[in-house]
C-alpha cells in the first residue's frame, strides 16, 4: 500500500519511490529471486488471528542487513527507520498516519528488535535452501557448463561469547565439555594446529581454539563468470571439515539437478568416500593425500599391495569392513595359494598364515591411493579449490564471521541468506556480461584481425585430457 499524506498524494509517492535510488537498487536486487517459493510456502500457512508482515518481507528487511553490513538486528531497524521509501518498498502492513510525512507511522509499522530476532530464528530452512537452489538454476541458464567441477571448504565462525575474548577472565576456557551461558549451542573446535620448533631441535604442536560454528559451501567457479555458491551447511565446529561433505555433496546435485564430475578439496577431505562420489560418475577426486599419521602401504599400479619382503600379495576372498567400506583381503605370497619353501621370519605370525593386508577396494579407495596427482586433469581440478576461499572471503565481508547472534538456527539461517546474497551478485554479473556478448555478437564481422565471432562456453574436459 502507497499512502497518501498531507503531503504527498499517492502518484507523488510512486514518483518518489521509482527515482529513490537505494529502492531502486533493492527492487534490482529483489527482482533476481523466486519470491513465488515464498508465496506459495505462506499459502501453506494458517492464516488465524492478527494479520502478520509477509514472510517475503522479512527475508527482504535481512537481505537488508547483510548488504548493508549491519552488525545487529538493532541496527537494522534504525536504519528502517531513516529510509522510510524502503519500508515501503519491502512490503511492511503500514500503520497509516496522514499527518507524518510519509503518510505512516514508521515506528509502529516496523516491528520491534525482539520480534525481527524472533523471525530470523524462525525462517523455515527449507524455504531458505530452495531459495538458494533457485539462484543456482538461474545461474545454470546464464552460465553453461556450471557445477562440472565442485570444491568443499569449511569457514569458522565466532560465536558471540566472552570464551572467544582473550581480554576476559574466564576459567576453563578451553573445557570443551562446558555449555556456554552466552550461546549454548556452540562448540569447542580447533581453528588452526601448527608445528613450532623448540630449542632442542623438537616440534611442539600448537592449537588455535575457538568457540563457535562452521559454515561448510560447496562452490563452482568460471573463468569469465566468478564463483557461485551451489550448497552450504551450517555445524557447530567440534566437527571435523570431512563431516560437511555428504549434506553438501547431496544439496549441490540437488541445486544442480545432476551429479558433479568432478570434486576437489583440501587434505582435510581427504577420505575414500570423497573420491568415491567423483569415481561414480567419470571423474576424479582433486584431493592432496593425508596420511594420517599411518604408515604408506606399498602397492602396485594395479592397487594390490607388497608385503614387507617387497613381494606381491596374494589376494584371498573380499569382506565388508567395520568402517563401511568392501575391502579385499591380501595374503601371504609364500603360503597362498600354495606354501613355497622360501623362508620369512614372518611366517609364524597371525596364527602360521603369515602377514596380511586388508586395503580398501572400493572405486574411491583405490583412486585415492593409485591418482596420479601431477597429471594435467589432476591440476586443473585442483587449482578450482581456491573458488571456496573467494567465496569465503566475500562471507567474511558480508559478516558472516562474526554474527551478533546466539544461537544456531539464528546463525544458519543467516548464512544461507548471506550465501544468497552472493549468489545474486554473481547472476546479476554474468546477465550483465551476457548482455555484452550479445551486443558485440550483434555487431557485423570484418576481415580485420581485431575481429571476433562470440563463441559458446566449452567444458573443461575438452581441453584437458
Amino acid at each position: 500500500m502507497i499512502p497518501s499524506t498531507a503531503i504527498f498524494d499517492q502518484s507523488q509517492m510512486t514518483h518518489l519511490l521509482s527515482i529513490d535510488p537505494l529502492v531502486q537498487a533493492y527492487r534490482a536486487l529483489f527482482s533476481l529471486l523466486d519470491w513465488s517459493l515464498v508465496e506459495q510456502w505462506q499459502s501453506q500457512r494458517s492464516h488465524r488471528g492478527r494479520p502478520a508482515h509477509p514472510m517475503s518481507t522479512y527475508l527482504k528487511a535481512f537481505l537488508v542487513r547483510i548488504c548493508e553490513g549491519l552488525p545487529t538486528t538493532s541496527a537494522l531497524r534504525s536504519f528502517l527507520l531513516k529510509h522510510p521509501l524502503l519500508v515501503i518498498e519491502l512490503g511492511f502492513g503500514l500503520v497509516l498516519d496522514p499527518q507524518a510525512p510519509y503518510g505512516f507511522d514508521e515506528q509502529e509499522s516496523i516491528p520491534c528488535d525482539y520480534w525481527l530476532r524472533q523471525q530470523l530464528r524462525s525462517f523455515d530452512r527449507c524455504l531458505l535452501q530452495d531459495l538458494l537452489f533457485a539462484t543456482v538454476r538461474s545461474l545454470q541458464e546464464e552460465i553453461p557448463g556450471l557445477g562440472e567441477v565442485v570444491a568443499f571448504d569449511v569457514k569458522h565462525i565466532y560465536a558471540w561469547v566472552k570464551e572467544n575474548n582473550p581480554r576476559a577472565y574466564v576459567a576453563e576456557r578451553y573445557d570443551k565439555t562446558r555449555v556456554l551461558a552466552g550461546d549454548p549451542d556452540c562448540k569447542l573446535g580447533v581453528k588452526r594446529s601448527s608445528n613450532q620448533e623448540q630449542a632442542d631441535g623438537s616440534t611442539k604442536e600448537k592449537k588455535e581454539y575457538v568457540w563457535g560454528y562452521g559454515s561448510g559451501v560447496a562452490a563452482a567457479t568460471t573463468a569469465a563468470y566468478g564463483d557461485v555458491v551451489l550448497a552450504e551447511y551450517t555445524q557447530p565446529f567440534n566437527e571435523g571439515d570431512v563431516m560437511y561433505f555428504h549434506p553438501l555433496y547431496q544439496q549441490a546435485a540437488v541445486a544442480l539437478q545432476a551429479f558433479p564430475t568432478h570434486v576437489t578439496a583440501d587434505a582435510a577431505f581427504d577420505a575414500w568416500y570423497v573420491y568415491e562420489a567423483a569415481a561414480r560418475h567419470g571423474g576424479i577426486g582433486a584431493i592432496p593425500k593425508n596420511g594420517h599419521g599411518h604408515p604408506e602401504m606399498q602397492r602396485d599400479t594395479d592397487g594390490v599391495p607388497r608385503c614387507a619382503k617387497g613381494l606381491r600379495m596374494t589376494p584371498r576372498f573380499a569382506f565388508q569392513h567395520t568402517n563401511g567400506y568392501r575391502a579385499q583381503r591380501f595374503g601371504c605370497p609364500l603360503l597362498f595359494p600354495t606354501p613355497t619353501s622360501e623362508a620369512c621370519e614372518r611366517l609364524s605370525s597371525n596364527h602360521g598364515q603369515g602377514c596380511h593386508k586388508d586395503p580398501n577396494w572400493e572405486a574411491g579407495g583405490l583412486m585415492r591411493v593409485l591418482l596420479d596427482r601431477s597429471s594435467p586433469l589432476y591440476k586443473a581440478v585442483y587449482t578450482q579449490r581456491t573458488s571456496c576461499e573467494r567465496i569465503n572471503s566475500q562471507a567474511k565481508d558480508l559478516g558472516i564471521e562474526r554474527p551478533r547472534l546466539r544461537n544456531r538456527r539464528s546463525i544458519a539461517n543467516l548464512n544461507t541468506l548471506i550465501y544468497v546474497v552472493i549468489n545474486v551478485r554473481a547472476l546479476q554479473r554474468a546477465q550483465s556480461i551476457n548482455r555484452g556478448l550479445l551486443q558485440r555478437c550483434s555487431l557485423p564481422l570484418s576481415d580485420s584481425p581485431t575481429s571476433y565471432a562470440c563463441l559458446p562456453s566449452v567444458p573443461m574436459h575438452n581441453f584437458v585430457k
